[in-house]
């Protein structure tokens, strides 16, 4: 009878585990967890420990409500251009659309629980001819096709988000002046979606003339106790956050303060932070990281399926045998290109039409080299590329072609 209680016992205690690491994945991934998510239920299971969790380990806020999950990731590293928001094609917004995701959710703030995206338009209209944006030379009229479908793009956004819930419609036939969309609200998730220690506008008035870096800095900013246990925190919470967030952690980018931490507690804070979120720690003499088996984590994903992931996967292995013998060399982009130039005469027929053309060489390259550097597998210098030491990591083995030599959309 003690041993069923005990077997039941570990039976009960492995399903908490799992669990929790789902619910802890799930905000990893998305910071801001609508309720209609298939592992919200885990996170309201598990409020307390992750709260307890993700303030001990990497000082990240948590708000857990009815309707969403907050997870309020500060940044380790401010200088990181890679993350920014994107559409549903992975095209970034440019600032023409992060200062029309602005003002949108400045009229969604002041909106009824419902609106239609053509109301949404004309009160966006009256938003944008503020004099301060006009000043700064900002124009939106709705009267393109270029806007109106950056205005669906942004709303996608906020769908995706949580922030919007389509009631009715279809966004193409309002891009095309032939419907409109019905929307809900979520107020709750649109009060969530800044993730700032504190306000812009409290920026503005205590830094008026500071630089854009400063005033980045100032909005992320977290107290720090003046004492050396406050500072040893401080530390601890700054690489928990790039072990979390980057692929990989190299030694050469951390300060004096974060090395000298790790020399004792790299392996204890690895594995501590591995065992939470599932994934498995690597340690290696040039840096470390958490990694995720599944690719379910990341943003990007290599190797991955189509045209220019293959393209990814090859210069990887070009630039990575190339460091192995020479491991500060650089390699200027036309370089690149060159190699994938010759690299479509021997698999060009696994690829779409189009990178196949003459000329594609180049934008195939570029996609490849910028996506290695998300990856933070490659770094861009002055006169070219060089290799990182992760980067090693990557080989091809032998082509395996299953079915039909089709090619790779």
């Amino acid at each position: 009878m003690a041993e069923d209680r005990s077997r039941l016992s570990d039976v009960l205690d492995r399903q908490q585990a799992e669990s929790r690491e789902r619910a802890l994945r799930a905000l990893l991934m998305r910071p801001l967890l609508p309720a209609d998510a298939p592992d919200f239920v885990h996170v309201r299971a598990h409020a307390d420990w992750l709260r307890d969790w993700f303030g001990r380990e990497c000082g990240w806020p948590l708000l857990i409500e009815r309707d969403c999950a907050r997870l309020y990731k500060r940044p380790a590293e401010l200088g990181d251009s890679t993350r920014g928001a994107h559409d549903r094609d992975k095209r970034e917004f440019d600032r023409d659309r992060y200062v029309l995701l602005c003002l949108v959710c400045a009229v969604l703030e002041r909106a009824e629980p419902q609106i239609t995206l053509r109301a949404l338009g004309e009160r966006l209209l009256d938003a944008a001819r503020d004099p301060e944006l006009a000043a700064l030379g900002y124009q939106y009229t709705l009267e393109t096709l270029r806007e109106r479908r950056d205005l669906v793009l942004v709303c996608r956004f906020l769908l995706d988000l949580g922030v919007l819930a389509r009631v009715a419609g279809d966004e193409e036939a309002y891009v095309n002046q032939a419907g409109d969309v019905l929307y809900d609200v979520q107020r709750r998730a649109l009060a969530a979606l800044p993730g700032s220690s504190r306000g812009a506008s409290l920026i503005e008035a205590l830094l008026p003339q500071a630089e854009f870096e400063s005033r980045l800095a100032a909005l992320v900013e977290d107290y720090v106790p003046d004492s050396p246990e406050g500072r040893r925190t401080a530390t601890r919470h700054r690489l928990s956050r790039r072990l979390l967030d980057d692929p990989v952690v190299y030694h050469d980018e951390l300060d004096d303060s974060e090395r000298e931490y790790l020399a004792t507690q790299r392996g204890t804070m690895s594995a501590r932070l591995a065992a939470a979120s599932g994934l498995t720690a690597e340690l290696r003499a040039e840096g470390f990281a958490l990694v995720d088996e599944d690719g379910e984590l990341s943003d990007e994903r290599l190797p991955a399926q189509g045209t220019e992931s293959h393209v990814t996967l090859l210069v990887a292995e070009f630039l990575g045998e190339a460091a192995r013998k020479h491991p500060e060399r650089l390699f200027g982009p036309r370089e690149v290109a060159d190699y994938v130039a010759d690299a479509a005469g021997e698999f060009g027929r696994y690829w779409r039409k189009a990178a196949r053309e003459p000329g594609a060489e180049n934008a195939l390259a570029d996609q490849a080299l910028q996506r290695l550097a998300r990856l933070k597998l490659v770094e861009f210098r002055s006169g070219g590329v060089r290799a990182r030491p992760a980067l090693l990591r990557f080989a091809l083995g032998e082509a395996e072609i299953r079915g039909k030599q089709q090619a790779l959309l």
